[in-house]
């Protein structure tokens, strides 16, 4: 009796500690899975328009994180990161255009942030400013970088914008990016006044220039490349030639021609303003020698493979009978042949000489009534 109870208890015991180490195994494996699916740390890399000149900071993009996961990043499971929801956070910032998080197998979050990039700084009528990027898109300034854009003054103060202004918005999104993409343009352009009191559906820029003393109306943004190139040839013509106070308008909208109105008392060109006509008409010659390469660069042609006849053997035949002629015979052959040349044309020429010496067409007289 004692050996049976003595046997229970040491399965009893022996079963016990088996589930307990079983229970305690299962413990320290769910601690480790639980350890190992945290964030153990965290990337983040910001593409910007300026180089190394950014509109958000690293710090700026682990703040907003931090509003997301509400506290720290590391350590945290990584089941709490709702990815999509912090993707949509942080492109719901003025600043960021595409913004996109991810584990790798390292358990590190990455997070890649492209900035959106403005094309025009506008003034409002009150004086407040702006930017806009290329989807016409407003974005407020930043206090850590300034970019240097083209200037668009007059815009109304509205909240609510109608079409008329989402309308000038694209307008000035084309003229801004046409600019930018110009050296010449980029240099030359001091500011784009708009104007919209000409009526309903009217939408007109008026552009001043750094060097000279004149508007140039642009309208609104239809065909901006071709305003553009239209006023390069008429300073390229006209006013490399009369100065660039000689007109005080210039009109570009309409398609194929350009109107000047000349100023009534034009002033002399001063020493300065000489030296930076001569620096605009060698910006005008460098980009016209540019076009001028770009023009010469040879377009490829593809080459088609000379295909043999059909018949090869009389192919091979003929070829071998020109292997089979000696070179004198080939060389008197062709001084024939240029003697024959010679004389045709030499015959030619004297019928030439005799025709047009001959009769002369009578005139034709008309009868008197």
């Amino acid at each position: 009796m004692n050996t049976k109870r003595t046997i229970r208890k040491i399965l009893f015991i022996t079963t016990w500690v088996v589930i307990g180490a079983g229970m305690l195994t299962l413990l320290i494996a769910a601690m480790g899975k639980q350890k190992k699916d945290n964030c153990k740390d965290y990337a983040i890399t910001v593409k910007g328009i300026r180089g190394d000149d950014f509109f958000l900071d690293e710090a700026d993009i682990l703040r907003l994180l931090k509003v997301a996961t509400k506290g720290k990043i590391k350590g945290q499971p990584k089941s709490s990161f709702n990815l999509q929801q912090m993707e949509e956070l942080l492109e719901g910032n003025q600043w960021v255009k595409d913004a996109q998080l991810y584990f790798d197998s390292r358990d590190v979050l990455h997070v890649s942030v492209t900035e959106r990039e403005p094309v025009a700084r506008i003034f409002t009528a009150a004086g407040k400013s702006f930017y806009l990027d290329e989807h016409a898109q407003m974005m407020g300034l930043s206090d850590r970088l300034s970019v240097r854009l083209p200037v668009f003054t007059g815009f109304p103060d509205k909240k609510m914008l109608t079409v008329k202004d989402s309308l000038l918005m694209k307008d000035i999104v084309a003229t801004a990016q046409y600019i930018n993409g110009n050296p010449f343009w980029s240099s030359q352009v001091s500011q784009i006044n708009l104007d919209l009191s000409c009526g309903a559906d009217c939408r007109e820029m008026e552009m001043v220039p750094l060097i000279g003393n004149h508007v140039v109306k642009l309208g609104n943004g239809e065909n901006i490349d071709k305003k553009f190139n239209r006023l390069f040839v008429f300073y390229k013509q006209v006013l490399s030639k009369t100065g660039f106070d000689k007109y005080k308008t210039i009109d570009v909208r309409f398609d194929g021609q350009v109107v000047g109105a000349k100023s009534e008392n034009p002033r002399v060109d001063s020493v300065q303003l000489r030296k930076n006509v001569e620096k605009l008409l060698k910006q005008i010659k460098e980009m016209e020698e540019l076009n001028d390469k770009q023009a010469l660069l040879p377009t490829p042609v593809p080459v088609q493979p000379v295909m043999p006849p059909a018949d090869s053997s009389k192919y091979n035949e003929l070829n071998a009978l020109e292997d089979q002629e000696p070179d004198n015979s080939r060389t008197e052959n062709k001084a024939a042949d240029k003697k024959e040349i010679k004389t045709e044309r030499k015959v030619t020429d004297k019928k030439d000489v005799k025709t047009s010496g001959g009769k002369k067409q009578p005139k034709a007289v008309m009868r008197r009534n």
